[in-house]
């Protein structure tokens, strides 16, 4: 073990101590429970993004300005990018509670000012006076901890050369969430999962894994092909089995080689050479692609404390779209009642696994649930995210709005003031129309239709994502409300009203 590995899990330990401070959203407590947290939305993914994307995912985190409610908190944010004092504004005015003024003064953005595609945690670390400006800006380091999006050597890293620890897990099990190490596991616990094949570093691996699942299962017509740190489903590629020879045909084997060049890949960009590429780099799993006459994608978030506690945090249905439906578009929230208990259930198993090795931090299971003939339904685990996802930041948002939480064994949420509330959350509120719009035009828009979110309510809209709305014509919102029903209309009204917005924009009106 290295002197980093060493120093980082001695700056783990102090988690124990600092538990009672992570996490809360009462607003109140002692003077002794000052601490600061440092925020390094930082992604690391398998597929090339443009350098806008990357600063939208990393604004997509600016929910945690929330925890200001918390009157002893200081927060640092960090950005490739300046943020645009109006989306910050924007945050601090929806703040239940608070003083603005007062927390302002709790707030420290940080930006290396590099547009570049790279990590942002690699940025930091070539920076090592901006490593000491951070620095500077935490009062107590005993009292102090990182919030990463997802944990890498980089991230690592990154905690010794601050001399605080990180609430995520320990990037020696970064495997765990790779997708042929998250098959591994569901296997060890006996949760259920499609047919597949982990660990494969070569077209001709990928090749034989498919012709030994046709031995299986002859019927098969689809399998995915998925690349081992992919993220959102951008890393995935559905190979068609229809018409093929049959299972141990002698020319089996080159009619698969031929499909697979042809495969259909989530992201269009992609090139067969460069995914092969990833494949032969990173390894790969390819899977079986369930089917069934109706058939829904759930997902389960946890987390497990570093004593060790896991909690059953929520279940959401995830909204996907792209080529063959694998991309993740958004997410409604809780998960349809009939199943949820049962895929929190298969998640809980996941989640005591982790807590044995050791692991801490948020994380969320994929499932798949297909419709059974006597009206039950039945699940299947497809992917471990162990990081940050696409459902944290809605539900955190919810969460620190209202000081509510999840009951996993009714599967629904209430808050503070005991009153269920449900939200339709999504990444791709998108039109090319809406370049036209800018943030400060957004604010204006939410204000003059009244869907922002009301604090008396506890009802209305949450943006984000906002830099990219006048460049990329895309930004993301949680429409919260009492019911999925009412969520679901209070969304489709928010997309209504920017469409017509952004024709009057166009139209100069």
């Amino acid at each position: 073990m290295d002197d980093v590995e060493t120093r980082f899990e001695q700056l783990q330990r102090e988690l124990v101590a600092l538990w009672k401070l992570i996490g809360r959203s009462d607003p109140g407590g002692p003077l002794e429970d000052a601490n600061t947290v440092v925020v390094v939305p930082s992604l690391n993914v398998d597929v090339d993004l443009p350098s806008s994307v990357l600063q939208a995912y990393e604004e997509r985190f600016l929910f945690m300005l929330f925890l200001l409610r918390q009157p002893l908190i200081r927060l640092i944010y960090v950005t490739s990018q300046a943020i645009p004092p109006g989306i910050v504004d924007y945050y601090l005015h929806i703040l239940p509670g608070a003083v603005i003024s007062n927390t302002r003064k709790r707030l420290s953005l940080v930006a290396p000012l590099d547009a570049s595609s790279r990590p942002l945690t690699q940025k930091l670390l070539e920076r090592p006076r901006l490593l000491q400006e951070i620095r500077s800006l935490i009062p107590d380091p005993a009292r102090a901890h990182i919030v990463p999006f997802s944990t890498t050597e980089l991230e690592r890293e990154l905690a010794v050369r601050l001399g605080i620890p990180m609430y995520a897990a320990d990037p020696r099990f970064f495997a765990f969430g790779t997708k042929s190490g998250c098959r591994r596991i569901f296997a060890e616990e006996g949760v259920p999962h499609p047919l597949g094949v982990e660990d494969l570093f070569s077209a001709d691996e990928i090749v034989g894994a498919i012709a030994g699942m046709r031995a299986q299962m002859p019927s098969m017509r689809r399998v995915i092909v998925k690349l081992n740190e992919g993220v959102s489903g951008m890393g995935n590629a559905v190979v068609d089995l229809e018409g093929l020879p049959s299972p141990g045909d002698p020319t089996e084997r080159a009619a698969l080689a031929e499909r697979l060049r042809g495969m259909r890949y989530e992201l269009p960009s992609i090139q067969y050479e460069s995914y092969v590429a990833k494949v032969v780099a990173r390894g790969a799993i390819v899977e079986e692609m369930i089917v069934g006459e109706q058939i829904e994608s759930p997902s389960a978030q946890l987390r497990v404390s570093p004593l060790g506690d896991v909690e059953l945090l929520s279940t959401h249905d995830q909204m996907l779209g792209g080529p063959s439906g694998q991309s993740y578009l958004g997410a409604r929230f809780p998960a349809n009642p009939a199943y949820a208990p049962q895929i929190m259930r298969a998640a809980a198993k996941i989640g005591q696994r982790f807590a044995r090795e050791g692991i801490v931090g948020r994380f969320a299971i994929d499932f798949v649930v297909v419709r059974l003939g006597d009206g039950g339904w039945e699940p299947f685990a497809i992917e471990v995210n162990l990081r940050k996802g696409g459902t944290t930041h809605p539900f955190l948002t919810l969460q620190y709005l209202t000081d509510g939480a999840y009951h996993p064994e009714r599967g629904v949420f209430t808050t503070a003031r005991d009153h269920e509330k449900s939200y339709v959350a999504s990444d791709h509120v998108e039109s090319p129309s809406y370049r036209a719009l800018t943030p400060d035009a957004l604010f204006d828009i939410v204000s003059r239709h009244r869907l922002h979110f009301d604090h008396t309510s506890q009802t209305g809209v949450v943006m984000h994502m906002l830099s990219c709305v006048s460049s990329l014509g895309r930004l993301g919102v949680t429409a919260i409300a009492d019911t999925p029903a009412e969520a679901n209309a209070l969304y489709q009204k928010f997309v209504a009203v920017l469409d017509e917005e952004a024709r009057l924009a166009l139209e100069g009106i």
